[in-house]
């Protein structure tokens, strides 16, 4: 009687510890994310803000369902076959949800996520991932052709003169490079922009030097690139040895916390990207949540792209989970998928466009504005946000050239 007293006591006791704790069975998402490699800046950021907002769902929101989210973030170093190694083995473990970090490991892990079926979202906007079969897959916004139609709409919109806006596209010779071309291509047939050349450079090259004086002789007015922001840089000294004086245009990815250090004296006013994001004057209560993480974890101390993506790709896994919970009121990788295509105009407080994604469409959005990058490392509203091709471009501020 005694031993079934004592028994019954430590079940008891254990069922306390886990209402009180509420951490009894962990939400575990895994990341794969380039913190030691090239670029590595910008992963390091990612992480700092997938890692705060995680810990602010745990520390302050009570988990989520009353579940704490477990978040292992590893390292592949930009390594592709590092990155489908860390999946494979977050695959084995069997995490409710996985976040990848680049356009290759994006591509190469497809199989083995629609063959454990978790949902994964990739940090990299790279409009390849998302080619059939899509299951399992997402990006957390627009994808690069976002950025072409919508950086090709601003230039057709601000352009003078009767003739074809002159284009000049410069990009790495890579996947992510060219990810640009056909979209750029596609939009500038249809709506009378002129595609004057197409420079590619492999991304080891430190001289830009060729490549500028080409889209020069070419009479490119406007250069849209596809490089990383250390190559934006080469780019604009290389513009300032051959006197070339034109905006330069780049994707959401144009920036890192390391870009501003670099650019001093060479961003000046010549410098803009599309950017689906809050800005600080945006004041809205997507900022309010940033400026919270960075009061509490003090990771960051202001306004950065890269944390915001990190942020970004959190709040989605987070209402992912809520809603599995909600639906189905069991949180797994099966749930959690089917609770994501059920999102319809999620609002994250205008952190970033209302989210969608359905059965057939796992983009999340398709609507960004241009913002002109500063040199003191803010960023300012170009453009309204739109959608290229639906909604008129609201020109808030033109290039000075």
């Amino acid at each position: 009687m005694k031993k079934l007293f004592i028994f019954i006591l430590m079940i008891g006791l254990m069922y306390m510890v886990s209402a009180v704790s509420g951490w009894a069975q962990p939400i575990k998402v895994g990341a794969v994310i380039n913190l030691t490699g090239p670029a590595s800046t910008w992963g390091q950021y990612h992480a700092k803000g997938h890692r705060d907002y995680m810990n602010y769902v745990n520390d302050v929101k009570g988990g989520i369902a009353g579940r704490k989210v477990d978040l292992e973030i590893v390292d592949h170093a930009y390594k592709v076959p590092e990155g489908v190694k860390f999946v494979k083995k977050f695959c084995e473990e069997k995490k409710d949800m996985i976040a990848t970090w680049d356009a290759g490991t994006g591509i190469q892990i497809k199989p083995i996520i629609q063959e454990y079926k978790i949902p994964t979202i990739n940090y990299s906007t790279y409009q390849g991932i998302l080619k059939p079969p899509l299951d399992y897959m997402y990006l957390p916004f627009g994808s690069y052709v976002l950025d072409s139609y919508a950086v090709l709409e601003y230039i057709k919109s601000i352009h003078k003169g009767k003739d074809a806006p002159k284009v000049g596209l410069l990009t790495y010779n890579n996947v992510y490079g060219r990810s640009i071309h056909d979209p750029s291509k596609e939009y500038a047939a249809k709506n009378n922009i002129n595609i004057v050349t197409i420079e590619e450079f492999p991304p080891a090259t430190v001289d830009l030097t060729t490549e500028m004086l080409r889209l020069k002789s070419k009479g490119a007015e406007y250069v849209f690139m596809q490089i990383l922001p250390a190559a934006v840089i080469t780019a604009l000294k290389a513009a300032d040895k051959v006197d070339y004086k034109v905006p330069f245009f780049g994707t959401w990815t144009s920036t890192d916390p390391d870009f501003f250090k670099l650019g001093k004296g060479l961003i000046r006013d010549r410098v803009f990207m599309q950017f689906c994001g809050v800005l600080p004057q945006d004041k809205t209560p997507g900022i309010e949540i940033l400026q919270k993480l960075w009061a509490k974890y003090k990771t960051v101390d202001k306004f950065e792209t890269s944390y915001w993506e990190g942020v970004v790709v959190a709040m989605i896994q987070e209402r992912a989970a809520h809603r599995a919970a909600g639906l189905f009121k069991t949180i797994n990788a099966e749930n959690i998928n089917k609770a994501m295509e059920t999102f319809k105009n999620e609002d994250f407080g205008g952190l970033v466009p209302y989210v969608t994604y359905t059965k057939d469409d796992h983009e999340g959005s398709f609507k960004g504005r241009i913002v002109k990058i500063n040199e003191d490392a803010t960023y300012a509203p170009m453009t309204n946000f739109y959608v290229p091709g639906k909604e008129k471009v609201q020109v808030l501020m033109a290039p000075k050239m």
